[in-house]
């Protein structure tokens, strides 16, 4: 246990180090150009999950992270406006660009990696989205010009991190098994049953979230696809939901004692990067952790963009249950998929690559 903590804190500061990287050129830039602050929470948004899933990258892959994520963080700026003008039809799209990256795991791991780079920046966008936003941070959202180069520093930090750990580090990540591909006789197949689970638990998110929470419903959307992502199965899929809760009602405590203790301005970031170093340590050894983690950093990020968090917190609990109640629901009733023994469906891992559950 005591070498795993130690190889966990190691990575962990591998990723905070690219976070902080290219949260700093975010910084510089805004102070350049006179970007709005948005572009920070991008940068930290986009940074953390991928750093993850490049780790074990090849050549290829981080190519293709350099084509993909820019691209996608554009559309997904431009998605945001549309959500923002005109709420269904904005829904609409974003539950199709968050299924279809599992529907086409069926063609191979080259589409899964792909799938994968196209959901962070959707998930990114529902970490902080400008109409979850007071209306003093609402008035200059980055275009999608600022955003794909947002996305382009992101990989470039990442890379640059990560290579200098593989030629200096004391380790270097144990890439994935390389397993083959077995064909499923599940009709329909088990991405395409993945893929329209997420779709339903994504769509009731938007809809319920929407008219229980008005403009917080991304909470209970971001809970509804965390829960239902890497689908292991019926059980996996409601353990992931409680331990999503359970997090987020540990984080709920941090969070009011970080507000009761007046905690503003340059504090509240320093203690939000803290807490974010100490999440990622913790999490490969249970989701919890991480769901605390997040749910206390988005706290003090709400905080320093001027909104009353702690008053907020028994609203974000409520979102969270329900969108883990979607999430579970959608995954035990509606084409439910068998739990795999060791492959998963299509004959590839059964975990998705961490994009959403891992910046959730």
């Amino acid at each position: 246990m005591t070498v795993k903590l130690i190889r966990n804190a190691y990575e962990a500061s591998l990723t905070m180090t690219a976070v902080l990287l290219c949260w700093a050129a975010a910084l510089r830039l805004e102070g350049a150009v006179g970007l709005h602050t948005d572009v920070l929470v991008l940068a930290v948004a986009l940074t953390l999950p991928l750093a993850s899933v490049q780790r074990t990258a090849d050549t290829r892959g981080r190519l293709m992270s350099f084509v993909l994520l820019p691209a996608v963080a554009g559309v997904s700026i431009l998605l945001g406006h549309l959500v923002a003008d005109h709420y269904a039809a904005g829904a609409a799209v974003f539950t199709l660009g968050i299924s279809l990256p599992i529907w086409i795991r069926r063609f191979g791991p080259a589409a899964t990696k792909a799938g994968t780079l196209m959901t962070l920046p959707l998930i990114a966008l529902l970490v902080v989205p400008g109409p979850a936003l007071p209306p003093k941070a609402q008035s200059a959202l980055v275009s999608w010009g600022w955003a794909a180069l947002i996305g382009v520093l992101a990989c470039g930090c990442v890379r640059l991190v990560q290579a200098l750990a593989d030629r200096l580090g004391p380790w270097r990540p144990e890439p994935a098994p390389d397993r083959p591909r077995r064909p499923s006789r599940l009709r329909p197949r088990p991405s395409t049953r993945m893929a329209v689970q997420m779709a339903a638990a994504v769509a009731g998110a938007f809809t319920l979230g929407r008219l229980l929470f008005d403009q917080h419903w991304p909470w209970m959307v971001l809970t509804a696809y965390v829960a239902a992502s890497g689908n292991r199965g019926r059980n996996d899929v409601a353990r992931k939901g409680v331990e999503r809760f359970v997090g987020a009602c540990a984080g709920t405590v941090l969070a009011t004692g970080v507000a009761v203790a007046g905690m503003t301005g340059r504090t509240s970031v320093v203690l939000m990067f803290v807490v974010l170093a100490l999440a990622l340590w913790l999490r490969p050894l249970n989701y919890a952790y991480w769901a605390a983690g997040m749910t206390t950093a988005l706290s003090l990020l709400l905080g320093y963009y001027g909104q009353d968090a702690q008053s907020l917190l028994l609203t974000r609990l409520e979102a969270i249950a329900l969108g883990a109640a979607l999430a579970v629901a959608s995954a035990w009733w509606l084409l439910p998929v068998p739990a795999p023994r060791r492959h998963g469906p299509d004959g590839s891992s059964p975990r998705l690559p961490d994009a959403g559950h891992r910046h959730a």
